[in-house]
């Protein structure tokens, strides 16, 4: 009994020793700012808060699981309409990435409670308060899609990179009005997610823009 307690002094002793010299640890809070904006560093004595959803942030998700949908037709096309191997391995990265989106925000908004889609059942032109549904931005027309299905080799590349970018312009856009929002984007969730989104597609912009200006020299 007796070595059992001294024992257990000395490993008290030896905790408390231990704590006591080590040199207190300084750390900042640092809240990162939204695409293209600075970070802050805060007060000390800030404590972290969960921010809950806002229907700014509900309203993103849904409009970007339909955003993301075009997407995926539009890459679906590829494998019967074009050999060219950079075309297919950009739609096959774009594929694959926004698929995996797509389940993350499915799966966002049904912890939530929240429909997966802002269209209201058989009524898509509708969004769930029964009022028009704005065009989303960067979402190719129905004219559009009909001339990417219907072209093929040197012809689809060329609509299908031009539509794209129309298509990631417009995602952009998305994230930025978002983050104008007041209160919106400080889920942490969303705030990943629309950051990835912007910095991913801006950088296949680039690419996509050189494909096409690169398209357009081989024709010279």
């Amino acid at each position: 009994m007796v070595f059992r307690t001294f024992t257990g002094s000395l490993l008290l002793l030896g905790t408390f020793v231990f704590a006591y010299g080590q040199a207190p640890v300084s750390s900042e809070i640092v809240q990162p700012g939204a695409p293209g904006q600075p970070t802050h560093v805060l007060p000390a004595d800030t404590h972290p808060v969960a921010h809950p959803a806002t229907q700014q942030d509900i309203e993103f998700m849904q409009g970007m699981v339909m955003h993301h949908g075009q997407a995926l037709e539009m890459t679906e096309l590829i494998p019967s309409h074009t050999t060219n191997e950079q075309v297919r391995q950009l739609g096959a990265r774009i594929h694959s990435s926004q698929s995996d989106e797509i389940e993350m925000m499915k799966r966002w908004l049904r912890s939530r409670g929240q429909p997966i889609s802002m269209a209201m059942p058989g009524m898509p032109e509708m969004d769930m308060s029964g009022k028009p549904m704005a065009p989303m931005p960067g979402m190719l027309t129905p004219e559009q899609m009909d001339a990417l299905r219907k072209a093929r080799g040197a012809e689809f590349d060329r609509l299908f990179l031009s539509g794209m970018i129309q298509h990631h312009t417009g995602a952009l856009v998305m994230v930025k009005d978002l983050f104008a929002a007041p209160g919106a984007g400080q889920d942490a969730d969303v705030f990943n997610f629309a950051t990835d989104v912007d910095n991913t597609q801006r950088a296949e912009i680039r690419l996509m823009q050189q494909m096409l200006s690169e398209e357009k020299k081989e024709k010279l």
